[in-house]
């Protein structure tokens, strides 16, 4: 490579030929003579690329529909969220391989939490598999309804958290960090998009009989203003607390009450621009006026026909609280709520022991309201703008936990390679994505 020589003046006033290094290239030629006569001629031609003013706009913290940086295909989601960890090996990953493992150890090494109780003694799943649909999507025989809708679905076999604890991999897939206190996936998106809705919040939290790990961060609205909080849909009546104003205040006094409280809050923001705080507080007392119609509204299911009910499994004991609350969801969507989490009990999934008595239990009380939700949905044009997604925060691990007999055995904690599935909104249909090794345990 020829020597990058410049020439130099030394002090005796004889010229020299120097060295110089790339970097002294560089400088001198963007901050040389060169670069400025460039500019010039550039500029006389027209050539230069025209300057982009940012557009400052004013912070504008409330629920109004926002314009998203490209088209959307969905422009609502549902997520229905099965805490404790669904055993991906019994239910969406099939794995037949491990048939060949009973009673032999696990070929590698296992990441246990439950020291106590562990073995490496593989555990094969004692429910068969099948292929459904069109796509020919293995399914386990505890999930018959959603083999029904199987063409409508991706299931993600990669899905990954790292963290074995329940907490932080609960707010690792509902915040994307592992620590509390960050806002939840519904209030970003709250915040990101508004709502088409000026009577209901934006987002919407159905909850069980008792709340998941991290409770009320399943909703939280971290360091955003609390407009975009989410409400809490309690299981039992009244499914909204303190909807309705006490007998004393209804009527005129309520209205005279609110005008005057709106009069105050307006005036202390014109003395104050830029509190933003009291910007969402002012729209959240305007939403809970008008929520005192629209959510009695929503929530009353008894004009959905008796098909309908039927569909999501109201009429029967066993599905008729889980079919509510994804009926309930499904009717928010219609009316432009944005995010709608349905969330089940705490530790429902967590099958450490008994795997299969409590497993099947739980897939009878939800997989015929999630499949009939995806029915529901195409059926009346909305599964294209909604995207829902089905999943805990672990999988469970290929090997046995607990040395009691056979029908006690559990599954102790994987968040290195677990499933979920997803559909509508856009996703791929009839479709598998990712994988996990021969044994479920490694995405």
């Amino acid at each position: 490579m020829p020597q990058l020589l410049h020439c130099k003046q030394p002090n005796n006033g004889v010229f020299a030929m120097l060295p110089i290094t790339r970097r002294q290239l560089l400088h001198d030629s963007t901050y040389g003579i060169g670069s400025l006569a460039l500019a010039y001629l550039l500029n006389e031609d027209r050539l230069l690329a025209q300057a982009i003013k940012p557009a400052l706009e004013k912070p504008r913290y409330d629920t109004l529909p926002k314009q998203p940086h490209m088209p959307p295909r969905a422009k609502a989601m549902i997520s229905l969220f099965m805490q404790g960890g669904p055993s991906h090996l019994d239910l969406l990953d099939y794995k037949p391989k491990m048939v060949e493992y009973v009673d032999k150890e696990f070929p590698g090494k296992l990441k246990q939490d439950a020291i106590d109780r562990a073995t490496k003694k593989v555990f094969p799943s004692p429910w068969k598999f099948k292929q459904h649909g069109q796509s020919g999507i293995w399914l386990s025989e505890l999930l018959p309804n959603l083999g029904t809708v199987v063409d409508e679905i991706t299931v993600v076999n990669s899905m990954t958290t790292g963290v074995n604890n329940h907490g932080q991999s609960v707010y690792a897939l509902n915040s994307g960090r592992i620590v509390a206190g960050h806002p939840s996936l519904g209030s970003w998106v709250c915040y990101a998009l508004g709502s088409e809705s000026r009577n209901l919040p934006a987002f919407m939290s159905l909850t069980d009989a008792t709340l998941p790990v991290g409770g009320v961060d399943f909703w939280n609205n971290g360091w955003l203003p609390s407009l975009y909080q989410g409400t809490v849909i309690r299981q039992r009546e009244p499914r909204i607390l303190n909807l309705d104003p006490p007998p004393h205040l209804k009527g005129a006094p309520q209205d005279n009450y609110l005008h005057y409280l709106e009069a105050m809050n307006r005036a202390h923001r014109e003395r104050h621009p830029g509190e933003h705080d009291l910007d969402a507080r002012i729209a959240s007392y305007e939403l809970a006026a008008h929520m005192q119609t629209a959510a009695k509204e929503v929530l009353d299911l008894s004009g959905e026909s008796a098909a309908t009910k039927k569909l999501y499994g109201i009429d029967n004991p066993i599905t008729q609280d889980y079919g509510t609350r994804c009926l309930i969801a499904r009717r928010l969507i219609e009316r432009g709520v944005r995010f709608v989490q349905v969330l089940t009990g705490n530790q429902n999934w967590d099958n450490h022991q008994n795997i299969q008595s409590i497993l099947p239990t739980m897939c009878r009380k939800t997989d015929k309201p999630a499949a009939a939700l995806i029915h529901d949905l195409k059926s009346r044009g909305l599964l294209d703008s909604t995207l829902v997604a089905w999943g805990g925060e672990m999988g469970r691990l290929p090997v046995v936990e607990g040395v009691a007999e056979p029908s006690k055995f559990g599954r102790d904690h994987n968040t290195y390679g677990f499933s979920w599935w997803l559909a509508g909104g856009g996703v791929k249909k009839g479709h598998v994505h990712g994988a996990t090794d021969d044994f479920g345990h490694h995405a």
